[in-house]
């Protein structure tokens, strides 16, 4: 994986519906709130100068430990940037900061060394292992070897460097893998529409053929009859009207058809999505038993109902169950006691105007299930 400022975990295509903000895990409140919780701890550091330090030398300790705290969030700026040069430049002061502050704060200036420990996991990501073990020594070292502190190896400061690091790399990485899930969503819709207007210039290529080519010859034929003067001329043009208002009505017909929601093609695309977000999808290869009257009402149900699994469940599994009447998605996420949103609601007046019903919960231990069933008494009762 590359490091932070050759490839930022905030990085890829903006979804198109920011309510649902795949990305919210890399960008926004929370990495605003992970970067300021780290300001905590020079304040920590301040409350070391207060106890080690008097006078003169706390207000340099208090200086020292604000200027770090200010090149934290100039440095911060040059990772949203991807500013490499001053990034490191940053770093190198904090360093320095870190050292000068030392003998102010003694062992509570470690919290600065945390933070440095921390930002270093971020820049290098591959050397993880050796910068845990780096940031660790110097709590252990340094309050031991200087005489004057009259301490020991900091243990419970060592463990406080290496749970910060590991926290910052852990998010880094989550960010980094979200970014990679969207950019293979982005690329399977990709996909899949470039598919879709293949098809569709496939099938009216096979649906136009025909029928313009027979237009071509009646009509060299009923301009040569004209031009002989014969009658029959009248019946050619009107065959060519009649081919020219089918082809009309074949094409409209193809074009509303690919308008329409199938379940099989609901179906494909879901068993994509669902692969792209990371859940295993156990759902059917085969649609025949579904009555021809319900396809395409279930076609919706599996839309919204795997469409809500990959935004909402932080599912690992999902199942799609058909029978002649009925649809049931389940899958083993978190569920949710929250009220239903726009889409199901809109999903079950679509069911409810078939003559149908739809259960929608939490099951146990875990999970959610959407189900839906039409033409049965079940269904007419839900």
């Amino acid at each position: 994986m590359q490091d932070a400022v050759e490839r930022p975990p905030d990085g890829g295509p903006p979804p198109q519906q920011r309510g649902a903000d795949p990305h919210r895990w890399a960008r926004g409140w929370r990495r605003t709130a992970l970067a300021t919780g780290m300001l905590v701890y020079p304040s920590v550091t301040a409350l070391g100068v207060a106890q080690y330090s008097s006078g003169a030398a706390a207000a340099a300790g208090f200086a020292i430990a604000g200027a770090f705290a200010v090149t934290y969030v100039l440095a911060g700026g040059a990772v949203v940037r991807r500013d490499r040069s001053r990034l490191w430049l940053f770093h190198g002061v904090m360093v320095v900061l870190f050292l000068a502050e030392l003998p102010f704060a003694r062992n509570l200036a470690f919290y600065l060394w945390a933070v440095i420990t921390a930002f270093t996991a971020l820049m290098l990501r591959r050397r993880i292992g050796l910068i845990v073990l780096a940031g660790a020594l110097p709590p252990l070292i340094v309050p031991w070897a200087v005489r004057p502190w009259h301490t020991g190896p900091d243990l419970l400061t060592a463990l406080m460097v290496v749970f910060t690091t590991m926290t910052v790399y852990a998010y880094a990485e989550m960010a980094g893998a979200n970014a990679e899930l969207l950019e293979a969503r982005a690329e399977v819709a990709r996909l899949a529409s470039e598919a879709e207007r293949a098809r569709i210039a496939r099938d009216l290529h096979d649906l136009l053929g025909h029928s313009l080519t027979v237009i071509t010859v009646k009509s060299g034929l009923a301009r040569r009859l004209a031009e002989s003067g014969s009658a029959r001329s009248v019946e050619e043009i009107t065959a060519v009207e009649e081919l020219s208002r089918q082809a009309l009505t074949d094409v409209r017909a193809a074009v509303s058809g690919y308008r329409q929601v199938s379940l099989a093609g609901e179906l494909a695309r879901g068993r994509e999505v669902l692969r792209a977000a990371g859940v295993a999808a156990d759902l059917p290869t085969a649609t025949e038993m579904v009555d021809p009257a319900h396809q395409e009402l279930f076609g919706w149900v599996v839309r919204e109902g795997l469409t809500n699994v990959v935004r909402h469940a932080r599912a690992t599994r999902c199942t799609v169950t058909l029978s002649p009447a009925g649809v049931e998605i389940l899958d083993d996420g978190v569920g949710s006691t929250a009220s239903c949103g726009n889409g199901l609601a809109g999903l079950r007046e679509r069911v409810e105007a078939a003559g149908g019903g739809v259960e929608a919960g939490p099951v146990r231990p875990h999970g959610w299930r959407l189900k839906v069933t039409v033409g049965t008494a079940e269904g007419a009762r839900t």
